[in-house]
């Protein structure tokens, strides 16, 4: 063997990394993935220590928090709707609305109770009110909204106290729209990825649900003459709350995966075909609100929008859980951030 050859052999001994990629092997290695070869690296595999996710999953039931999330929605634009058909002489529109207000948020507040364990501790959350936690604020929005519902609803019942019941029709739909969209600001708040990164257009999508699963009660128990405004209301809820979801969809990115997969994706896609065929069929029975057919229209409305409205937080909840569980969706977006800011 000679020198020259001994050096060589000693060079590429002492760089087999780098020498590695000569000849033909580089050629091949530096191909095009169009034709035919495939990637060389494997795909990335997010994974934690002993294959538990990096967040903590929701321990939240199901039927508990999301049920809780579409019940205060209701309420909340129910009160909207309340006050403005009791300031147009709408009195059989207005009872329906108070009573679904009043109806909802109990349900709600029983939900949320439910699922703390103990009364207890939803009482102790009132104790301090901290400006900067939504828990704190929607607590404090809570106790403060309820009685009014109450009192909306009782005295319109009762037919006496006039006076009283208007005052707290207006207090309850002042706060009605904090109440419909404080949940989304709540959950957006938490470190849950297909949930945290929806933070612009989830109180909008909540908002819009809330406003169809409202118009939905209304249409389906109010008197077909008296529900004008709650088909109006159900067209513009089911538009806001369709064209906010896609674009926090599309705004999303890798967090949106969730909602496109599994029985997020089968409620999700339930909940559009729902509340946009209950807002077709409220515009048709609109169109015949003298009519027997109206009427069947317009209770068909009501309970597309209603069990729409409901799918829409059902798909929501189970996409935030799946998100949790999967290291990818807190990593990926995270690196991405860190990458946007060092360049």
């Amino acid at each position: 063997m000679s020198g020259s050859d001994v050096t060589r052999g000693g060079m590429e001994g002492a760089r087999p990394g780098r020498d590695a990629l000569t000849g033909a092997s580089t050629g091949r290695r530096r191909r095009r993935r169009g034709r035919g070869e495939q990637a060389m690296v494997p795909e990335a595999q997010f994974s934690s220590y002993y294959g538990k996710p990096i967040l903590n999953r929701p321990t939240w039931s199901a039927l508990d928090i999301a049920g809780y999330l579409y019940l205060g929605g209701l309420a909340g634009a129910s009160s909207l709707l309340a006050a403005g058909a009791h300031a147009t002489g709408r009195p059989a529109l207005a009872r329906t609305a108070k009573l679904g207000a009043a109806g909802a948020i109990s349900l709600s507040l029983a939900a949320l109770v439910h699922d703390l364990g103990r009364p207890a501790r939803f009482v102790n959350m009132l104790r301090v009110l901290k400006p900067t936690s939504p828990m704190s604020v929607g607590s404090w929005l809570l106790a403060g909204y309820a009685p009014l519902t109450m009192a909306a609803a009782a005295t319109d019942v009762a037919r006496r106290y006039r006076l009283v019941g208007a005052a707290a029709t207006a207090g309850a739909a002042v706060l009605g729209p904090a109440v419909a969209t404080y949940t989304a600001v709540l959950v957006a708040d938490t470190a849950v990825p297909s949930w945290h990164e929806g933070y612009r257009e989830l109180p909008f999508v909540f908002a819009g649900s809330g406003a169809s699963a409202a118009a939905g009660l209304a249409l389906a128990c109010a008197p077909a003459g008296q529900t004008q405004p709650a088909r109006r209301m159900a067209v513009l809820g089911a538009g806001l709350e369709l064209c906010a979801f896609r674009v926090m969809k599309h705004r999303m990115g890798l967090a949106a995966e969730p909602y496109e997969q599994g029985r997020p994706r089968a409620l999700l896609r339930s909940a559009e075909a729902l509340t946009a065929g209950g807002a077709a069929l409220a515009v048709l029975a609109g169109r015949q609100a003298g009519l027997r057919q109206g009427r069947l229209l317009a209770a068909a409305a009501g309970a597309a929008l209603m069990a729409g409205s409901a799918a829409l937080r059902f798909g929501v909840f189970h996409a935030g859980v799946a998100s949790a569980e999967d290291p990818k969706y807190t990593v990926v977006p995270q690196r991405e951030r860190l990458n946007g800011r060092s360049r």
